[in-house]
């Protein structure tokens, strides 16, 4: 048996009044989601541990079956993962978002939706006018970048730009976590002991972040593709956020952890989603006119996944395209994305692997929800199918989170889905 998890991000959602009531799943036409769920078995799943906030990187590493109380080091290090940089033992990596400022608040968390060409122009901009030999910016996708500090501490406070839309920045500005403001870290080698250096206190380290942060609102409003912008009436890409940093985690890999993988592949747009990937000993498979928007070439991801299929054991494809509609609040767009995963994801996928002689089982889900209505991501349970010919169905009709809570696997937390998933065979 073969498996594959196709992952809506942010997918999930909340009852929406002008829909009648529905949630987003609820209302959109989603034919083949609705008959996997009919032949299938349904349940609902929580992502997100205790302690932790409803990202991404969390609920994506849960589904795989990890244990984030053992290897979460937050987004920076995956995303330098999928980018190629090889962290260092001394080597801080943090999320880098461009975003939007606009009248003292968070107006966009994506630089009014920056392309990656863009983002390229600016972040080798800041490298050059604030980058040194502790410091370097590194191109990500779109606007999701990364910064590295060497020596910095990871018990920083920071607040993802997606959650707080609308909201003033200047109080959300980085803070040393709690008992950690004055205590200098050991830098850990690769063998597990201390190399005889010391990391920045969280305090020197915050102090550094909000320099950069402020320092980039200077550079960047100074910067020509932002004049011009602006000259459009057009939103600038007008600051840095930097968020969820860590160190290089130390990760086995699905193969270690469950033997029914011999060999398997990751497909997103989204560096993080590649660097859990890497991390995972998955091949990442990057699909070229991949967005991680709505605009995403859904055709060439369903293709791909089936042709790591054919010579595969395992297959996660992520779609972004859901959860950013969610951030941007665009109830229309969403349901859009949710259909084109649907009738462009789903569809070609099922009617291929259902001819094959080796049977495929096929998992569906989102990571969390990011209801269009609140704008960020929430810590709710999520609903799932799980599909392969000849499963006992249960007596759920539709795929959608109201339906769901009557499947036959109940709530599921955390590993227990892919332990779950992976005893299909």
């Amino acid at each position: 048996m073969k498996h594959i998890i196709i992952l809506g991000d942010g997918m999930a959602d909340h009852p929406i009044e002008k829909l009648g009531g529905k949630t987003l799943l609820q209302y959109a036409n989603t034919p083949y989601m609705d008959m996997l769920a009919r032949q299938g078995k349904t349940g609902r799943l929580i992502t997100v541990p205790d302690g932790f906030l409803p990202g991404s990187e969390v609920a994506n590493t849960a589904i795989m079956g990890y244990d984030l109380n053992q290897v979460y080091e937050g987004r920076g290090p995956l995303e330098a993962a999928s980018i190629g940089y090889e962290m260092a033992p001394e080597d801080m990596a943090i999320r880098c978002n461009i975003i939007t400022l606009e009248d003292g608040k968070i107006l966009t968390h994506n630089g009014g939706n920056l392309s990656t060409e863009n983002g390229d122009i600016l972040i080798k901009y800041l490298n050059e006018k604030l980058g040194d030999d502790q410091i370097r910016f590194i191109t990500g996708i779109q606007y999701r970048h990364l910064l590295v500090i060497k020596y910095a501490s990871k018990h920083v406070v920071c607040a993802p730009p997606h959650d707080h839309p609308n909201e003033e920045w200047k109080p959300l500005l980085v803070k040393p976590e709690e008992g950690w403001e004055n205590v200098h870290e050991p830098v850990i080698g690769r063998n597990g002991q201390p190399t005889g250096k010391l990391r920045m206190t969280a305090q020197e380290t915050a102090d550094i972040l909000n320099y950069l942060i402020l320092k980039s609102q200077e550079l960047l409003s100074e910067h020509p593709f932002n004049q011009k912008k602006i000259a459009h009436g057009e939103r600038p890409a007008n600051s840095i956020w930097p968020w969820s940093g860590g160190y290089r985690p130390n990760m086995q890999t699905l193969m270690q952890l469950y033997p029914q993988v011999k060999s398997g592949s990751c497909i997103s747009a989204v560096d993080l989603i590649r660097g859990i990937g890497h991390y995972a000993g998955l091949d990442i498979i990057k699909v070229p006119g991949a967005t991680g928007l709505a605009d995403t070439n859904y055709e060439g991801k369903a293709q791909a996944a089936i042709e790591a299929l054919r010579h595969q054991d395992f297959v996660y494809l992520h779609l972004e395209a859901t959860d950013e509609a969610g951030h941007d609040g665009d109830l229309e767009l969403k349901v859009k994305a949710i259909q084109y995963l649907d009738h462009r994801i789903v569809e070609p996928i099922y009617k291929e692997v259902s001819t094959w002689d080796e049977p495929v089982c096929i998992a569906i889900l989102p990571d969390h929800p990011t209801p269009v209505e609140i704008r960020t991501h929430v810590k709710e349970a999520v609903p799932f199918l799980i599909w392969y010919p000849g499963i006992e169905a249960d007596s759920v009709e539709s795929y959608n989170e109201v339906s769901c809570v009557r499947g036959a696997y109940g709530l599921l937390q955390l590993q227990e889905f892919m332990n779950t998933f992976m005893k299909i065979d």
